[in-house]
């Protein structure tokens, strides 16, 4: 079912990059297929990778976590340092040739590896505040530090938000995640005031028919590709917004095009397969009876949803701007890889745990229920149900 959904969600995908590009890149490269054509041959790679990373056993990623994260660590400082490629004002890129890898991307799924490792090692430890939050939290700071150099804003609020989902199903104590959120307010207000791009983007968020040929612009017109969708849309193909009126359209505001080509049913048919990717995966998590195998497929799950919302709440204009794809369905061969990747580890944590049960019988978290006691240097997962 994951693997279908999945798999349902980038062939979708492929279906509106072309109607929401053709015009874009015949203009710009000479061929209406060329984005479409190069998001099929990542599609195909991303097939590749997640097939391939279903087989592998995830118990691997947990020795491999710290060199997983310092690969992770070293790609965001060369963007930062140096070696990154600028786009339009950011500096998010590192060019490889043929392809453009957004490091970023891969950082917060090294993130969620790592911290799914140390949580599930620490166990009662994560009570304690020097031992179970402090080095979560100084981590998760300094890689949304090197997003926010580049600057993506948005990276950065992902990777905080990943970081205290994780802390918090895994037993960290409420107010200490509370507690950063609260001391983090003013330096999130100044972060906001002191660049004049972010300022005018929270502006125009909260009026941005005031701003409508400024600022407000882009989330203006997307609003308007969703109004003139209606309930069955404008049919495929026929949209308008593409015709260089939304900027972005087949990248971080796709979900304009759809609603606006495939209207109100076309999207809440895009809100049901990404529902039901989240839900499998946090299925998963909670018939895993290895901790660290269960914090995995939590934080990889929470990662795909929060893009999801964050995305959708920008096209929607629920929330400011920030320059986040649709995992599966935007432009962009870094995220397509990633998150298809992703999936890959979810469904090498689903295969192992169907192992455990071979003829369907649920399999509870280990310990639970039980009297034994766990084996020496385990913990228990968190109850799920």
């Amino acid at each position: 079912m994951l693997a279908a959904s999945v798999l349902s969600l980038v062939a979708f995908g492929l279906v509106m990059i072309h109607s929401s590009s053709t015009v874009l890149a015949e203009r710009a490269f000479g061929s209406s297929v060329y984005f479409v054509s190069r998001q099929a041959a990542f599609a195909m790679l991303g097939v590749a990778a997640m097939i391939g990373l279903s087989y592998v056993p995830y118990r691997l990623y947990r020795a491999a976590a710290y060199p997983i994260l310092v690969v992770a660590l070293g790609a965001l400082v060369a963007v930062v340092g140096g070696a990154g490629t600028t786009v339009r004002g950011a500096t998010r890129w590192i060019d490889l040739g043929p392809v453009m890898f957004e490091p970023s991307e891969a950082a917060k799924v090294a993130l969620v590896v790592w911290l799914s490792y140390s949580v599930a090692k620490k166990g009662e430890l994560l009570r304690n505040f020097s031992v179970g939050f402090v080095p979560h939290a100084l981590l998760a700071g300094m890689i949304g530090i090197l997003c926010l150099l580049q600057p993506d804003f948005g990276s950065a609020a992902i990777v905080a938000m990943l970081t205290f989902a994780i802390l918090f199903v895994a037993g960290t104590r409420l107010a200490y995640i509370l507690g950063t959120m609260i001391l983090a307010l003013p330096v999130v207000y100044h972060l906001l005031v002191s660049s004049p791009y972010r300022y005018q983007r929270l502006v125009s968020f909260l009026d941005p028919w005031r701003y409508r040929f400024d600022e407000g612009y882009q989330v203006s017109e997307s609003m308007l590709a969703f109004g003139s969708g209606g309930i069955t849309g404008q049919g495929l193909g026929q949209g308008l917004q593409k015709l260089f009126f939304l900027p972005d359209a087949h990248n971080d505001f796709i979900a304009s095009i759809v609603g606006e080509e495939l209207g109100l049913l076309g999207v809440l048919a895009l809100i049901a397969l990404f529902a039901l990717v989240v839900a499998r995966g946090y299925r998963i998590a909670a018939r895993c009876a290895d901790p660290f195998g269960a914090y995995l497929a939590f934080g990889l799950t929470t990662l795909i949803g929060l893009q999801v919302l964050i995305n959708f709440g920008v096209a929607m204009g629920l929330l400011p701007t920030k320059g986040l794809t649709l995992p599966f369905v935007s432009y962009g061969g870094s995220s397509l890889m990633v998150h298809m990747a992703s999936a890959g580890m979810l469904l090498a944590i689903s295969r192992e745990v169907a192992a455990a049960a071979p003829h369907g019988a649920a399999v509870r978290p280990a310990g639970a229920g039980e009297n034994r006691p766990p084996p020496a240097g385990e913990v228990h997962p968190p109850n799920w149900e």
